[in-house]
């Protein structure tokens, strides 16, 4: 059942319990390493976190990446794919990539640069040949744009789907995701004008509880609804600490959120101490290289169910 109303979710939330069984975070995660890195003038178009007027130092990027890949492995096995310096958004390969148990999803992207990306042979034949997953794959439907986890935000042990329309996801795109990774309930809500993904206003920590940033939302009843369902368990966030891309995280296991070091930085104190006493540590990473491509620590991270 797809929902557009905060109403409607909210009814149909309470008859979802967690599903036996499901878990609420990944078993692992893959990443896809920066290769010369630079930044993609066409996603620039429908970005406005990407830094397009600095430069770059692709080795610094990189070894933020292998830093960030060493700091996951304290919570799950993480694979590392090769990058390709003709894809260099690449680096951010949940929006193109995604799991639910036993499926390979593959997004349909907007714009070129990215749609390449759908067209890896090693990364499908490892989750086909190797994991003997099975194929949903977006990447060539013309009528509609889907980036994945970019655009969906999914509490797994619920199946309950979370979709921000905007240039990157259209409704026909929501509901191809929706069917892709087998959910119960998906409620679908506009951004606002100046957002491209709703994992940069959004983030859901283990099922339990929020990170929102209120302004990239166009109703504002959307994310009051959304922490109303979690209990209003919610770390609302200034639109500095937006930018700052504090809502750009991620639960790998129950009791840890990482965040990049420039998010974690924003945080205020009594942030800090609610995550505390939702029972999550705090873990931080240095992406200020490759944050200037649009996306942080979130964005790098692909989840295997």
């Amino acid at each position: 059942m797809l929902v557009t109303s905060p109403a409607a979710f909210l009814e149909a939330f309470q008859t979802l319990a967690p599903q036996p069984g499901m878990a609420a975070t990944a078993r692992s995660a893959f990443l896809v390493a920066p290769a010369d890195f630079t930044l993609a003038a066409e996603s620039a178009r429908d970005n406005r976190y990407m830094a397009m007027d600095q430069a770059v130092d692709p080795l610094r990027a990189l070894a933020q990446h292998q830093s960030l890949a060493q700091a996951l492995r304290e919570d799950v096995p993480v694979i590392v794919f090769p990058g390709d310096p003709a894809t260099p958004d690449a680096v951010f390969p949940n929006n193109v990539f995604g799991t639910a148990p036993g499926t390979l999803v593959i997004g349909r992207m907007r714009h070129p640069v990215r749609q390449r990306e759908a067209q890896r042979g090693d990364i499908r034949a490892f989750f086909g040949e190797m994991l003997d997953y099975d194929e949903v794959d977006l990447s060539g439907c013309d009528e509609l744009v889907a980036e994945l986890t970019g655009s969906l935000i999914i509490d797994r042990a619920r199946g309950i789907g979370y979709c921000g329309l905007s240039e990157r996801c259209d409704m026909a795109g929501a509901e191809a995701m929706h069917k892709a990774f087998g959910l119960r309930l998906t409620f679908c809500f506009e951004l606002t004008e100046s957002e491209y993904h709703t994992n940069v206003v959004f983030a859901l920590l283990a099922g339990r509880a929020a990170i929102l940033a209120a302004d990239g939302f166009r109703d504002p009843a959307v994310p009051q609804a959304i922490a109303s369902a979690y209990g209003d368990r919610a770390l609302w966030l200034t639109p500095a600490q937006k930018q700052a891309y504090a809502a750009n995280a991620i639960t790998l296991v129950d009791d840890r959120v990482w965040m990049s070091a420039v998010a974690a930085a924003s945080l205020r104190d009594e942030q800090r101490e609610s995550l505390t006493q939702w029972g999550f540590r705090l873990g931080a990473v240095d992406l200020s290289e490759i944050e200037k491509a649009g996306g942080s620590l979130r964005c790098c991270v692909g989840e295997i169910y």
